[in-house]
């Protein structure tokens, strides 16, 4: 093994090329769109993708392995590799690399800090930033011979590999919950097998057991014996808002330990990290409360937060946009979580305000529910919360990944940490 070749300084414009191409969408029906919604702030990876006819006016094209970079706000870092063929917004940079240059490793410059910060510094515009695509090729940039270039995007790529297969099993484990809980509280398959005859499907028969096998009529509809209608307090050993400490005192907030979230944080999933802390003075001199673990928060302001939900994974508080829900045990904290997402359309119905649109604590404690025995509540949560313990595993492993990646990121394109390539002679 050996190092191979020098390292030497190249402008931006000398590496990657700006691809124009453009289509109207019409053109294009039935193709994968990304917008910058699509695109995760900082985590390098897609979101989602929408479909051509989901967008209007002229739009970039692009091919899998070209590199998407948002130009407005660059600070935000949203960059990814396009993994297929589609359409983005044109505020989205299309770029491919140049003869010599490897597109992982390009991909891994325009993600780092080396290329982003200065970008930031000459954006131009004041409420929304935008970089300048003549100024990011007057940037030098050190560049490694090629076959370095590939070790480098191969050690970031296999992190960023096992990221995604994470974020991929956890959307998978995410769809077989709510399919359960579909299956059991809202279509009730279990009781309509039970009423025609026969077994539940891929059930035990100890749960089976715990479901009625036949229905009655109620003012809500026809619904499982037995089951009652209820509010989502009769779940609750509370309902709190959360509280915000006094921005000027550096005492409640510097050096702060306590979790603290906002409603962009609330991810519908565990609430590993906040981006902000505060002081154990914060918290004795405002509204805000210390939750335990568990404790589920729903977003009460404004579209298209309103409604989200997160679980704290350690003890922690919120602003007052926050509802923090307690659930009662015998019916267990994923119960009543899954229960509220399934309510978030009907919430969200009521929401009022003009300029944006709002609930409020009371309409979130007072909304109507269907509610099971506790023992089949229960039952849910016992089966569930296997599931939702991997998701966190995941999630944190992720994490740990993303920052060992994110470390690494400006050590190898700086060249201060070296890559051995085996050399073919």
């Amino acid at each position: 093994m050996a190092m191979m070749g020098e390292w030497r300084n190249e402008r931006f414009g000398q590496m990657a090329e700006l691809v124009q191409d453009t289509v109207h969408p019409s053109d294009v029906i039935g193709i994968p769109y990304i917008g910058l919604e699509h695109i995760g702030e900082g985590t390098l990876q897609l979101l989602g993708a929408g479909l051509a006819e989901d967008a209007t006016s002229i739009k970039s094209q692009f091919k899998a392995g070209d590199i998407l970079f948002g130009k407005l706000r660059p600070y935000f870092r949203k960059v990814i590799r396009a993994p297929f063929d589609g359409i983005c917004s044109t505020d989205i940079w299309v770029v491919r690399p140049k003869a010599g240059v490897d597109s992982g490793f390009l991909f891994y410059l325009m993600a780092s800090d080396i290329f982003i910060e200065p970008l930031v510094r000459a954006s131009e515009g004041t409420k929304m930033p935008r970089a300048k695509w003549d100024f990011a090729i007057s940037l030098e940039f050190p560049l490694p011979p090629l076959p370095e270039q590939q070790a480098i995007a191969r050690i970031l790529g296999t992190l960023d590999d096992k990221i995604e297969l994470n974020r991929r099993m956890n959307e998978t484990l995410e769809a077989m919950a709510r399919s359960i809980f579909k299956s059991w509280f809202v279509d009730f398959d279990p009781v309509q097998a039970k009423a025609e005859g026969r077994e539940p499907a891929g059930m035990d028969a100890e749960t089976a057991a715990l479901f009625p096998d036949s229905f009655e009529e109620t003012d809500p509809g026809i619904v499982p014996m037995g089951w009652r209608t209820g509010i989502i307090d009769d779940l609750c050993l509370l309902i709190e808002n959360g509280g915000t400490p006094k921005r000027m005192e550096p005492k409640y907030w510097h050096g702060g330990t306590i979790p603290w979230f906002k409603t962009g944080e609330l991810n519908d999933g565990p609430l590993i990290d906040s981006e902000e802390a505060i002081t154990e003075h914060g918290l004795s001199n405002s509204s805000c409360k210390l939750w335990p673990k568990n404790t589920i928060l729903i977003a009460l302001y404004a579209s298209p937060t309103v409604g989200r939900l997160g679980i704290l994974e350690a003890p922690g508080t919120a602003n007052q946009a926050c509802s923090a829900l307690l659930a009662k045990p015998e019916y267990g904290y994923l119960f009543l979580f899954y229960k509220l997402l399934f309510s978030r359309e009907e919430l969200q119905n009521v929401a009022v305000g003009a300029a944006q649109q709002n609930i409020s604590q009371q309409v979130v404690r007072h909304h109507e529910i269907l509610i099971p025995s506790q023992e089949t509540a229960f039952a849910f949560q016992q089966i569930i919360e296997i599931n939702y313990s991997m998701r966190v595993i995941n999630e944190k492993q992720s994490r740990i990944l993303a920052a060992i990646r994110d470390e690494l990121l400006p050590r190898l394109l700086s060249g201060e940490k070296r890559i051995e390539v085996r050399s073919c002679q």
